[in-house]
C-alpha cells in the first residue's frame, strides 16, 4: 500500500458487512481491509494517468441503437403461451394471492 495510507479501516469493513448482513470472523476482516485497500491502490495509480487528450467513452463498441424493428405479427396460440405455466386456471396465468 502507498505510503501506508488506508482508504478503508477495520471498522468500515464491519460496517459493511453489518449493512449486507454478513458475519465475518476477525481474520475475515483483516484480509478484507486489506484487499479493499489494495484494489484502491489500483484505482490510485489509474488516477495518474493524463488523459486530458483522451475523449470520454461511452460506450466501447460504435453501436447505436441495436434493437429489432418492432413489427406486429401474429399472436402465439394459448396453448403454447400456457403450456409452461407452473399454475393455470382455464386460459390464464394463476399465481399466489397478494395481499
Amino acid at each position: 500500500m502507498s505510503a501506508g495510507k488506508k482508504h478503508v479501516s477495520k471498522s468500515e469493513v464491519e460496517h459493511i458487512a453489518w449493512l449486507a448482513h454478513i458475519e465475518l470472523t476477525e481474520e475475515e476482516k483483516e484480509l478484507f481491509t486489506e484487499q479493499f485497500n489494495r484494489i484502491l491502490d489500483f484505482f490510485r495509480k489509474i488516477d495518474e494517468v493524463d488523459t486530458n487528450n483522451v475523449p470520454p467513452t461511452y460506450h466501447v463498441l460504435e453501436l447505436v441503437n441495436v434493437y429489432r424493428k418492432d413489427e406486429v405479427g401474429e399472436p402465439l396460440p394459448k396453448e403454447e403461451v400456457l403450456k409452461n405455466a407452473p399454475r393455470r386456471e382455464d386460459d390464464f396465468f394463476k399465481s399466489p394471492k397478494i395481499v
